[in-house]
């Protein structure tokens, strides 16, 4: 994808005093070898290892320049003199031009230049990756791609990208489907650990002709350990954090006509308000409340822990029965505000931390609806490893 030119200039030394000395060395071209990484009309260029090296020599002056206008792309040249690269990332499908001179150590110059386009959105796959760089999350919190392009070559996608944990524990990546591959260990992550991801993705090639443009490593601190199991059967949740009860929450869960999952669900968004409607999931016009308070996502398919302020205040159902549409609701108040049972458990959680649903007629939730992979078995799970 990325190639190697190395141009020389045109005979003759650098100025006209050496010119006047007259002898061998005016008579040479300089030595020093300028190697541009983007091939002069390549059309694929890297967006991230595109830059300048020179060898018997030192760089002394790069332009990198949008190619057509005098928009400059800015760079520095490394202390040694031997290399140059632009200070972020370019972009996609963008042509660029750069211009480069550099001296050898008698002083002769040498010159190159190069136009070229970087590799184009369409021929190029990027993936949205969770959890973000410096974040702290729950226990539950697994590592996910979602690649814009359908991938075929899943083995070496995979094999690009590293995920490792200072507990040492080991992590697999498991595809879900053509674009999505989510990495995890067989337990939880141990609480306090940090994890690494490295992306390596630039120039790798997922499907004919589509390659990945990331280059870059990811970590984040997995935080306390905090699970809260919702029981069905007696309408309450307890949480527990590193081993200890913290509280016995009354919840009021799905209602017989509309049943809430099973299994272990991750927190993977958090309001403090957000607007629910019953359309957006297929039940028609049943409900539309513009601010449901202290909600939290637990499936793509619209499970969610959130407050309730709407139940019925002469026979709160929290503790007593299930009256949701599948979501778990807890005792709250319009606008999100007060100390009540939603907002303590809010506060009181991170994305990543885990929510079991035990004792209800519904099935478990699939492993792929929302981060819940944590609801396959493990050899499974290993089984859906390209590598």
């Amino acid at each position: 994808m990325v190639g190697a030119l190395t141009l020389t200039a045109c005979g003759g030394s650098a100025n006209a005093k050496d010119d006047a000395k007259g002898g061998d060395d005016s008579a040479k071209t300089s030595v020093a070898k300028i190697a541009i990484s983007a091939k002069d009309g390549a059309t694929d260029a890297s967006i991230n290892s595109t830059g300048v090296k020179v060898s018997d020599g030192k760089l002394t002056d790069v332009k990198m320049t949008v190619a057509g206008s005098d928009q400059a792309v800015p760079g520095s040249i490394s202390s040694d003199g031997k290399a140059w690269k632009p200070k972020e990332q370019l972009e996609r499908g963008t042509k660029y031009q750069i211009s480069a001179t550099a001296k050898d150590t008698k002083g002769r110059t040498a010159a190159a230049n190069s136009i070229f386009t970087t590799v184009t959105s369409a021929n190029s796959f990027i993936g949205t990756y969770t959890p973000d760089n410096g974040t702290t999350v729950g226990v539950g919190m697994p590592v996910s791609f979602n690649f814009d392009k359908a991938i075929t070559n899943r083995k070496d996608v995979q094999s690009h990208i590293t995920v490792t944990s200072s507990s040492g524990q080991k992590v697999v990546g498991h595809w879900f489907g053509s674009q999505r591959l989510d990495f995890r260990p067989e337990e939880y992550w141990k609480a306090g650990s940090k994890v690494t991801m490295k992306i390596d993705l630039d120039g790798v090639e997922g499907t004919n002709g589509v390659y990945g443009v990331q280059k870059k490593t990811v970590t984040f601190t997995v935080g306390r350990s905090q699970v809260s199991t919702v029981d069905v059967n007696t309408q309450t949740m307890t949480v527990v954090r590193d081993g200890k009860t913290l509280k016995t929450i009354p919840i009021s869960a799905g209602s017989p006509q509309h049943t809430t999952y099973n299994g272990q669900m991750v927190i993977s968004e958090k309001f403090v308000q957000t607007r629910m409607n019953s359309r957006t999931v297929g039940l028609g016009g049943e409900y539309d409340i513009p601010d449901v308070p202290h909600a939290m996502r637990l499936t793509t398919s619209g499970t969610f822990i959130h407050g309730n302020y709407w139940y019925n205040k002469g026979n709160p159902p929290f503790g007593r029965q299930g009256t949701s549409h599948g979501c778990v609701g807890l005792a709250d108040v319009q606008g999100a505000g007060g100390s009540t049972p939603a907002k303590w458990f809010y506060d009181n959680s991170l994305i990543g931390d885990v929510v079991v649903v035990k004792n209800s007629p519904d099935k478990t939730v699939a492993p792929d609806n929302g981060l819940n992979g944590w609801n396959m078995a493990w050899s499974q799970w290993v089984a859906g490893s390209a590598s």
